[in-house]
């Protein structure tokens, strides 16, 4: 089982996930960000630290969340890792909360 990144990180990015991550399962795009879930270890540490609850056991993706799984794992080919805490964007928080975000995400 593994964690996913669902469209609410779209834009927001928020990265307080990544620096309770304890094997660097996350990868960072131009706004979003991508857990490998080859790498996970089905912890759960990340879910209460991500201010946009945007992280979803894979066992609980609703019907809309279901192509993240996917995603996650093809965007984790592309980007590179990321293990330490970062600055959100600074528009973030206007974006939190923002439904249908799938097409602003940046390759």
């Amino acid at each position: 089982m593994t964690f996913v990144v669902t469209d609410n990180c779209i834009k927001c990015k928020y990265t307080d996930c990544v620096a309770v991550c304890p094997v660097d399962a996350f990868f960072e795009g131009p706004n979003f960000l991508a857990i490998n879930p080859a790498i996970c270890i089905d912890c759960a540490l990340c879910v209460p630290e991500c201010p946009a609850d945007a992280i979803i056991q894979d066992t609980d993706l609703a019907a809309e969340h279901q192509q993240y799984l996917a995603l996650n794992e093809e965007l984790c080919q592309e980007w590179p890792n990321l293990n330490e805490l970062k600055a959100p964007p600074e528009d973030a928080d206007k974006w939190n909360g923002v439904a249908d975000k799938l097409p602003l995400l940046e390759r």
